[in-house]
């Protein structure tokens, strides 16, 4: 009898054994939510950014820093840890926008309530400080007052662009040397073949600090299934019936300067829409990069069959290039006069590629191929697309469509 007791003992403390080893294992490999954890016992967790560098960040993250232009603010806010920002890289996030241009009549049309998806999404964020700007060296006291557990720096932002930059050497060899931890992520147009995939990975470096590996590689899988849609619908198009396509911004600025605006050349992220997803030609088969000032003679003489409008000092509707008065010149384009001008959504800051970089490329696919996306109806897909990277409701979910001007592609 005592022996019996003794084994029933005995199998109790093995299988209780059993239970809070296991309990561990899941604690240590898993995050309640699924998402994997890679916290040692110190409390920290090791992520590896852009650069191949290994950060220790803090496993309970309350304060951070970004610089950026929308990107790592937008998928904190899909991976729920929004409130974490304590300060800002960009003012373009908090700003709000308006354009105009004058018509034939002697009228003028009117916008307004553009701005960055941030303010509608988290509107607290437009009371954030700046720590950095564009055209503005980092502010290292504002960034020492605001204490962040780790800041996120996105090179190709405007704040800094250039990768090798002096700027970005010197700001990040700066706040490491405060002991705060820095993460830093590569847009795609900080590598010489730019492509859509790596925002992919820099989303899920994004999860990977938070401890929601998981979560950001469905954001990420998601933003790749809607470019795949558009890749296998267009795949098999010959080279003769490819239309070309001008990726042109009508800058104020360079009107000023005697342009017509500027157009996006080879080697750039937007080329990469265009001809390598699009499967449509650029028509500006010049590798000069972006954003390459041209004057009227110049668009006349490429004489897109679509010509597809992006942010470029400022927002341009598709009425601007038909309507205004200061460009009745191009009203012979080819693409004017067959109706074949369409734009990309508001991106104040437009240096880097954000979460709605699919926009971008359905923009372009339709204005491309009308005849093989005419199912899709792009206010409908649009709304689908917000509720699900951001997880909003239906009404969140237009009022982010006008606050990124996209309206315009309402049907009466």
């Amino acid at each position: 009898m005592k022996t019996q007791t003794f084994r029933n003992l005995a199998l109790i403390l093995v299988i209780s054994f059993i239970i809070i080893f296991s309990a561990g294992c899941v604690s240590e490999d898993q995050s309640a939510d699924g998402n994997e954890s890679d916290v040692s016992d110190s409390g920290y967790r090791t992520v590896v950014d852009s650069r191949g560098v290994e950060v220790e960040i803090p496993e309970d993250i309350e304060r951070v820093v970004t610089v950026s232009d929308g990107l790592v603010e937008g998928v904190m806010y899909s991976l729920g840890v929004e409130d974490t920002l304590v300060g800002l890289g960009s003012a373009c996030i908090g700003k709000d926008w308006t354009y105009s241009y004058p018509t034939d009549d002697g009228t003028y049309v009117n916008g307004s309530g553009g701005c960055n998806v941030m303010q509608v999404l988290y509107p607290e964020i437009k009371e954030l400080p700046l720590a950095m700007q564009s055209g503005a060296a980092m502010n290292y006291e504002t960034l020492s007052s605001l204490d962040p557990d780790v800041v996120i720096i996105r090179l190709g932002s405007c704040s800094i662009q250039e990768k090798d930059s002096e700027t970005a050497q010197k700001t990040i060899e700066t706040i490491e040397s405060l002991g705060i931890p820095l993460v830093v992520l590569y847009s795609p147009d900080c590598y010489s073949d730019p492509s859509l995939s790596q925002i992919s990975d820099e989303i899920e470096i994004i999860g990977a600090i938070f401890g929601k590996k998981e979560q950001a590689a469905e954001i990420a899988e998601y933003l790749e299934s809607q470019v795949k849609l558009i890749e296998e619908r267009t795949s098999d198009i010959a080279e003769d019936d490819k239309p070309s396509v001008l990726m042109s911004g009508l800058s104020a600025t360079h009107r000023a300067q005697g342009g017509a605006g500027v157009v996006q050349g080879l080697g750039t992220t937007e080329s990469y829409m265009i001809e390598d997803v699009v499967n449509a030609k650029n028509a500006y088969q010049v590798d000069a990069g972006s954003f390459q000032l041209v004057n009227t003679e110049q668009v006349l003489a490429l004489d897109p069959d679509v010509i597809v409008l992006c942010t470029a000092w400022g927002y341009h509707p598709p009425g601007e290039l038909y309507n205004a008065t200061y460009y009745s010149a191009l009203r012979e384009l080819k693409a004017v006069k067959n109706g074949r001008v369409m734009s990309l959504p508001w991106t104040p800051c437009n240096c880097a590629k954000r979460l709605e970089y699919p926009i971008d490329v359905m923009v372009i696919a339709k204005a491309a191929y009308p005849e093989l996306f005419e199912d899709i109806e792009l206010e409908e897909w649009l709304i689908e697309f917000y509720m699900n990277v951001y997880g909003v409701d239906q009404a969140t979910a237009e009022e982010l469509l006008y606050a990124q001007w996209m309206e315009w592609c309402i049907e009466e």
